[in-house]
């Protein structure tokens, strides 16, 4: 069964999406047409431009990291290990977990975030708001079939696309 939200392919008969959480119970039943608001959180992804994201191999040092989230003004860096994603690095992460460490090389895959919930770029907009509702996310990786990232979406960006379609 499609998810009338996310378009993700669920066994027959599931109650929730695999995918997204939304609610497979009335799926069959016919829905009023889509007001703006509908049509707006139903646009994918793609729809927000996302940048290529910044990528580090997982042994990478995470002085190195920090120096280019600061240097590019960014929240976040994507942590792959031959190309897949395997973590994700914010500026949570940093103040959190190595703020007040000892001084010394430290490998990103010991305070990245692991197997971080991740985003596909035909998702749509709503799945996103969801997906950083329920898990308290700001930040969440875009990746392709193979999980290697393609994006980031932030928080941010999602409010902003939706504030400039709604002037």
């Amino acid at each position: 069964m499609l998810c009338p939200v996310c378009r993700h392919d669920n066994f027959e008969g599931e109650d929730a999406c695999e995918n997204c959480g939304a609610d497979l119970r009335t799926a069959d039943i016919p829905e009023p047409a889509t007001d703006f608001r509908g049509r707006l959180l139903g646009e994918h992804l793609d729809d927000l431009r996302p940048i290529p994201p910044v990528t580090f191999p997982s042994d990478a040092d995470v002085t190195d990291a920090i120096a280019r989230m600061h240097a590019d003004t960014i929240d976040c860096v994507l942590v792959t290990d031959e190309g897949r994603l395997v973590g994700i690095f914010t500026d949570r992460d940093a103040v959190l977990k190595v703020a007040g460490r000892p001084t010394g090389p430290l490998p990103l895959s010991e305070v990245m975030t692991r197997d971080p919930v991740v985003l596909r770029h035909d998702d749509p907009i709503a799945v996103a708001i969801h997906k950083m509702a329920v898990g308290g996310f700001r930040h969440i990786p875009i990746v392709d079939g193979g999980g290697l990232p393609t994006g980031v979406v932030s928080a941010r960006d999602v409010f902003r696309h939706i504030v400039s379609e709604l002037a």
